[in-house]
């Protein structure tokens, strides 16, 4: 029987991966433009650098290395991604944001899997 922590976990997975899809449909239907201040992206885009530094840095107890280093992967990725948009070109805006929705799917989709094959 998983306990609270494991399925809260599996909740937060969940999470990541229904985010994921949405940020990833979102991208794919709708022109994606620029909010009026761009610098709130590259700040967004630094905090999700900055949350999976730490998240590597400093595991949370109970959680196998592998899962660790998704989760910790996946932030840095979709900060670097979310940090890149207001400074590409506009017409690449919708790709990159694309690519963060697949990256947070896919950090679900891992998460899931892990939890499955811990039971």
């Amino acid at each position: 029987m998983p306990k609270a922590i494991d399925l809260f976990r599996l909740i937060n997975e969940v999470i990541f991966l229904l985010l994921g899809g949405l940020i990833f449909l979102l991208a794919v239907t709708r022109p994606v433009m620029l909010p009026a201040r761009p610098m709130a992206l590259v700040l967004l885009g630094v905090f999700l650098i900055y949350w999976g530094a730490r998240a590597w840095v400093k595991p949370e107890p109970g959680i196998a290395k592998a899962q660790m280093t998704a989760r910790a992967v996946s932030l840095v990725l979709v900060g670097s991604l979310v940090a890149a948009i207001p400074v590409l070109p506009l017409r690449d805006a919708g790709v990159l944001l694309g690519a963060a929705g697949c990256v947070l799917v896919l950090r679900g989709l891992a998460g899931i899997f892990g939890f499955l094959k811990a039971l």
